[in-house]
C-alpha cells in the first residue's frame, strides 16, 4: 500500500489472483469444515455458482471492476439471500470459512482487519431467523 489515496484493496491484496484465491479456499473450507456446515446445507450441491458470484461481488466491493453489477444489478444481498433461512449458526459458519480464507490468502494483516470489520457487519445484516 503505497499510496493509500490511489490504491484500491483490490490492488493492495493482489489483484484479481488473490480474489479467485479467497474465494476458491473459502467454498473449499465451506465444503469440508464442520464448522461450516449449517451454512454449507443452505447451498446448492454445487458451490460453483456461489464462488463466481462472490468472486464478482468481491472484485467489485474490494474496488476492482464492477463485475456483479455488471452481471446482477444491484447486490441487495439481504434480499437475494432472503429465501435461504441463515440464523446464527449459519453466520458464524460463514464467518469462520471467509476469516480462515482471508488468513491464508491476504498476507498483510492490517488489509486483513480492514476487510474483515465490513464483512462481519454483513454477514450479521444477512441473518434472517432468531437463534
Amino acid at each position: 500500500m503505497d499510496d493509500a489515496r490511489s490504491t484500491t484493496l483490490y490492488d493492495a491484496i493482489g489483484g484479481d489472483a488473490t480474489v479467485r484465491m479467497l474465494t476458491r479456499r473459502f467454498y473449499e473450507i465451506m465444503d469440508s469444515a464442520p464448522e461450516a456446515a449449517a451454512c454449507r446445507a443452505v447451498h446448492p450441491p454445487s458451490l460453483a455458482g456461489s464462488e463466481a458470484k462472490l468472486y464478482d461481488y468481491l472484485t467489485g466491493w474490494l474496488g476492482g471492476p464492477p463485475l456483479y453489477t455488471d452481471k446482477h444489478g444491484h447486490p441487495m444481498l439481504r434480499r437475494r439471500h432472503f429465501g435461504a433461512s441463515i440464523g446464527a449458526e449459519e453466520v458464524e459458519g460463514w464467518l469462520f470459512c471467509f476469516n480462515t480464507a482471508l488468513d491464508e490468502t491476504v498476507v498483510h494483516p492490517e488489509l486483513r482487519r480492514i476487510i474483515l470489520e465490513p464483512v462481519t457487519r454483513l454477514a450479521h445484516h444477512m441473518q434472517n431467523q432468531e437463534g
